[in-house]
């Protein structure tokens, strides 16, 4: 099998005709033609973070504060990037994080679709949002062999949120994310000053307005009165009142491996997992809902020393680079999961974008790994890493 590092070799022989790459080979260039192709409202949605931006800026600074220790004469010639996930071995580290208004990311409004398209082509699992333009079985359908995760936001309604659960397993995803830190909406001050919430539109819901549960909560179906949908929308989604006594119920809804998202302390970790929680995603939500936090690269080691090696652990939030995907493994990370990149990848180039993004962190995280010595996933551990002296 290739290395993904050979990915380079490519656009080197290509530049012997004069072929340059059409995509971007960086995050900053990347992000700044995605502003220029994106609309004013996407784009605050998704660069946007909570507050200051502090916390946003922090997630990816903390990534500056580890160096990996060079190994020599490793035999790295030949890397194994594959983990193993709830019993499925996965080529990669890689996952695409649920991204709530990737489906207008897209030029065509379907990025859900081709998120999934992409995913089919690298192999690396999507995780599907709730707030998605395209049904989720529709986006499932575009997976092929790729395995899928849906990432459920609880509504206010247990029928509901039943109703989604259920559909999700028959449509084949394979396990169930749910996401903690959104019970309410966070101070976004990017979206505030333009007055735009896309969901309250009616974008990206087309979960809820499939759905035959949310739709006899309605007078009138979506489609003849959009606006009382979002309405209703707005009252289930922001309105959440979850606690620790509502995860058994979580738990009883299915048999798929379940993940709670936003656990940044270890005692929840470990509380999670004693409740019977299959695994862990650390993450602070890409800085988007709170500001003033740690970084979540920096809660990382404590909720991975609080489950165990046994225990999954999904890390997102300030990844913009491969070096980024090898610094969270060592620091405990089962699997990492990127997303505003491949946002602005869909953006740029569709498709093709979101696979150009992810063959270019595959194949960074690949070539520092046998530069520095590391031929395996698994020799990434805390010995990897030093702090860099300031």
């Amino acid at each position: 099998m290739p290395n993904h590092g050979d990915f380079q070799f490519g656009i080197y022989l290509d530049g012997l005709s004069g072929t340059r790459p059409e995509l971007p080979m960086t995050y900053a260039e990347l992000a700044r033609r995605a502003e220029r192709v994106m609309s004013e409202q996407v784009w605050s949605y998704v660069e946007g973070g909570a507050g200051s931006e502090g916390t946003q800026r922090g997630n990816v600074a903390a990534f500056d504060r580890w160096g990996l220790v060079p190994r020599m004469l490793a035999g790295a010639a030949e890397r194994d990037l594959s983990v193993e996930l709830f019993g499925a071995r996965l080529p990669t580290p890689l996952l695409l994080a649920p991204v709530g208004v990737i489906g207008i990311c897209a030029e065509d409004g379907h990025g859900d679709l081709a998120t999934a398209r992409a995913a089919a082509a690298t192999g690396v699992p999507m995780i599907a949002s709730t707030l998605t333009q395209d049904p989720m079985e529709d986006v499932a359908a575009q997976l092929g062999a790729t395995p899928g995760w849906f990432q459920l936001y609880p509504p206010n309604d247990r029928e509901l949120t039943e109703s989604f659960v259920r559909r999700a397993e028959k449509a084949g995803f394979s396990a169930i994310v749910v996401t903690l830190d959104t019970l309410t909406l966070g101070w976004r001050p990017r979206d505030l000053a333009i007055a735009s919430f896309p969901q309250l539109r009616g974008l990206c819901l087309a979960n809820y307005f499939t759905d035959p549960v949310f739709r006899a909560r309605l007078a009138a179906p979506p489609e003849e009165d959009p606006q009382a949908a979002a309405g209703l929308w707005a009252m289930l989604f922001g309105n959440q009142r979850l606690s620790w006594d509502d995860l058994p119920w979580l738990r009883s809804l299915t048999s798929l491996p379940l993940l709670l998202k936003g656990v940044c302390h270890p005692d929840d970790a470990r509380r999670a997992v004693d409740a019977g929680v299959d695994g862990i995603y650390c993450s602070n939500h890409g800085g988007r809902q709170a500001d003033g936090g740690l970084p979540a690269l920096d809660c990382l080691p404590g909720v991975a020393d609080a489950v165990g090696a046994h225990v999954p652990v999904i890390f997102d939030s300030g990844v913009r680079s491969g070096v980024h995907v090898l610094k969270a493994l060592a620091l405990g990370a089962s699997a990492v999961a990127v997303g505003r990149p491949y946002a602005y990848g869909l953006a740029v180039g569709g498709q093709a974008g979101i696979e150009h993004v992810l063959r270019c962190l595959l194949a960074e995280a690949d070539l520092t790994m046998a530069i520095d010595g590391y031929p395996r996933i698994a020799d990434l551990g805390r010995d990897a890493l030093r702090p860099v002296a300031r």
